[in-house]
């Protein structure tokens, strides 16, 4: 018999209630991924936001970027063997500097193509943080706070989800592409939807042959009934709390027509080329057709970067695959008339030394580092600020991971100082106090 315990309504979990739910009046014992994947990040439904559509809907004001692709790089990407290298200095190592589109201004020679689109990128080369340890700077990058014991706060597709809201009806408003930070204190409905392999896009949407779309609602009609009085004793409790619309958001979706806009299968060969035929190539891809459907966030994570041995061999590959990837997303959002409206960020946690170690490598070096904004209404073929003769040190126009986020902010149309408070009513910010850099937006 479903029974629920009242001494549990102050601390039951929205994902435990489904689960149990989905185990009683489902006929199924372990919630799939899908479904899982679904209620963490269908949002409260609100009649007066975009109906379902293409990505021409939004919220936004006009010349703000509607969508955000955020390619990070995991593992502290090296700014001189990247968007930063030094030709005159000792420490370059055994990457050769190649011109770019923007006169004057040289990348490492893994990235000839995003040296050919320069000019719609703009490059910041005096991004500096306060932390060297990967998951506490990443953590900062994401959120704009250091981590702390009383709370988690949100990352960045949380943070847009709960300021602009969704485009499309049934699709999540955010995506994750091989992880990232989560929704912190703004709870489980602002979850972005996690994607393990974009090859396989959102997993386990079908219902069992057994279980019809009818018999699945009568299942549901007798959930309501069942648990009538648990509504009355949890109807004070803020995890509890909208959950009937989190549950028909998701039976929306895995029941959209629009769930092929995970389905890279759809795409060309010559497009699955263009972007290749690597795990972060299809994750661009993944992007493109996500933005183009209606989604407003999607984050697509490159790992590999964390080079203190053999640098050199490993950016032979990585660095080949964010190029190729990231070059032809770019252009083929600008192709297909997305780009005006879609910020493209390659970021990552902090830099490397600049002092090669006896491993042929570099180690983690937060001083200094280099991150790229492009699309929207970001101004193109641009450097800026500066780092000293060796990449060690910023030495003008410094950017921390709060400006950073703030300039982001700007540029998709939300009040960088805009407060949201936690549960136990402290304010935050998106940008934390940090300062947007105008001259790009």
């Amino acid at each position: 018999m479903f029974h629920f315990d009242p001494a549990r309504l102050d601390d039951i979990s929205r994902r435990q209630l489904v689960a149990d739910m989905a185990k009683y009046c489902l006929g199924v014992s372990v919630l799939p991924i899908g479904l899982t994947a679904a209620l963490q990040a269908a949002d409260k439904k609100d009649e007066k936001k975009p109906a379902a559509g293409k990505a021409s809907a939004s919220s936004n004001g006009g010349g703000k970027a509607k969508h955000l692709i955020y390619l990070y790089m995991q593992g502290a990407m090296s700014q001189l063997d990247t968007f930063d290298p030094k030709p005159q200095s000792k420490v370059q190592g055994d990457t050769k500097p190649i011109q770019t589109k923007i006169s004057g201004v040289q990348f490492g020679d893994k990235l000839p193509e995003l040296a050919k689109i320069a000019d719609k990128l703009a490059v910041i080369r005096s991004m500096n943080t306060s932390t060297a340890a990967h998951e506490p700077a990443r953590y900062l990058m994401s959120t704009s706070y250091k981590p702390i014991a009383t709370t988690r706060h949100p990352g960045l597709g949380s943070w847009i989800h709960k300021s602009l809201g969704r485009i499309h009806k049934e699709l999540p408003v955010a995506v994750q592409v091989g992880g990232g930070i989560g929704p912190g204190y703004l709870g489980a409905e602002f979850a972005p939807v996690p994607v393990g392999d974009p090859s396989l896009g959102l997993q386990n949407t079908k219902s069992p042959a057994y279980l019809n779309d009818s018999a699945f609602d009568k299942r549901m009609d007798l959930s309501h009934a069942f648990d009538s009085d648990f509504r009355k004793l949890a109807k004070s409790n803020r995890k509890v709390n909208g959950y009937d619309d989190l549950y028909k958001d998701a039976i929306q979706l895995l029941r959209s027509e629009d769930l092929k806009a995970f389905d890279i299968s759809k795409e060309s060969d010559d497009a699955k080329k263009a972007y290749g035929d690597t795990r972060f190539g299809k994750g661009c891809l993944l992007a493109r057709r996500l933005v183009e459907n209606g989604v407003r966030y999607v984050e697509v994570s490159l790992g590999s970067w964390d080079h203190h041995v053999d640098l050199w061999t490993k950016m032979g590959t990585v660095g080949s695959e964010l190029d190729k990837a990231a070059a032809h997303l770019i252009a083929d959002l600008g192709s297909r008339g997305l780009l005006k409206d879609t910020l493209v960020v390659i970021g990552t946690e902090f830099g490397r030394r600049p002092e090669i170690n006896q491993n042929s490598g570099r180690d983690h070096h937060p001083a200094a580092y280099s991150c790229v904004l492009a699309g929207g209404p970001i101004k193109g073929g641009q450097v800026w600020g500066k780092s000293d003769a060796d990449a060690f040190r910023v030495e003008s126009d410094g950017v921390t991971p709060e400006d950073f986020n703030a300039t982001i902010a700007v540029a998709m149309g939300i009040a960088f100082d805009q407060e949201i408070h936690s549960p136990d009513g402290r304010p935050f910010t998106i940008g934390n106090k940090g300062k947007p850099i105008t001259k790009l937006v």
